[in-house]
């Protein structure tokens, strides 16, 4: 069975998010089996996809796990499949994924790019309790808002960019709080150096500590920054040590995510399912 490492919003090796992406002749296997080989891959996620009869809503299913858990939607692993479709001939052009948060759209450019078609997530302005700045290394926040029922994160923005890159969070303290994760983000120090504002994400509820970038954020990301920017197409910059650009559309209820992916290992699972 052959399993693919691809690195997510990036155009080289070794950057942006790496996630494991793993296509099935059929039916997904036993949930049971799908965790074993996540917590195997040991990355922030691992795709399964197996192709659909012709004529539905979908052309794929598509199921994410973490480590430790399914989650409901994930950016960068959903970008690494359409990119392992694309790649293989097994895909092109425009892709419908039948996912457990609904129907998402990938489509494939001449140019490499991938473009995702997600929906907007909602922002809900939050007070958030002090141990949240506590958690964070006590530093000031200047506004937090809750993406539920859409993502499940919550949104910090902080002072500048030095701020975010500068953070080193108590993990520990974050696991207290029972969101999916964290996001903190601020405006680009320098807009001139391709990107419009930052970010991190923090995931130790779902058995990630810092995820170096997460796609899903961006449908939070895209309607924050652009009522402050004045612009419904911007650009991201995620990550702390690993870093990757997600280019972002706001269409409305819609988000459109555009970003590029380059296989690192392309192997062979050896342990089917029923033989573990």
């Amino acid at each position: 069975m052959r399993i693919r490492i691809v690195d997510a919003f990036t155009d080289r090796p070794f950057g942006g998010n790496p996630a494991g992406v793993l296509l099935l002749d059929g039916e997904f296997p036993p949930d049971s089996w799908l965790q074993q080989v996540a917590a195997e891959v040991n990355l922030s996620e691992t795709a399964f996809a197996h192709p659909l009869p012709p004529g539905g809503d979908a052309d794929w299913a598509l199921r994410w796990f973490t480590p430790a858990a399914e989650v409901d939607m994930c950016g960068h692993a959903t970008l690494a499949t359409a990119h392992v479709l694309a790649q293989s001939g097994l895909a092109t052009g425009r892709v419908r994924f039948s996912a457990r948060c609904g129907i998402l759209i990938t489509e494939a450019a001449g140019d490499g790019t991938l473009t995702m078609d997600f929906p907007t997530s909602s922002l809900t302005p939050w007070e958030p309790p002090a141990a949240v700045a506590a958690a964070l290394g006590g530093v000031e926040i200047l506004s937090a808002h809750d993406t539920s029922p859409h993502i499940g994160d919550l949104l910090i923005e902080l002072a500048d960019e030095k701020t975010v890159r500068d953070l080193r969070p108590d993990h520990a303290g974050l696991r207290s709080f029972t969101q999916r994760g964290l996001i903190v983000t601020a405006p680009a120090e320098d807009p001139a150096r391709g990107y419009d504002f930052v970010s991190r994400g923090f995931f130790p509820v779902v058995g990630i500590d810092e995820d170096p970038v997460t796609g899903s954020a961006h449908t939070a990301l895209a309607p924050f920054w652009a009522a402050r920017l004045g612009r419904t197409e911007l650009t991201g910059l995620q990550g702390g040590a690993r870093q990757g650009l997600v280019k972002v559309t706001l269409a409305g209820d819609r988000t459109l995510l555009t970003g590029r992916a380059v296989t690192v290992i392309d192997g062979e699972l050896l342990t089917a399912p029923g033989t573990a």
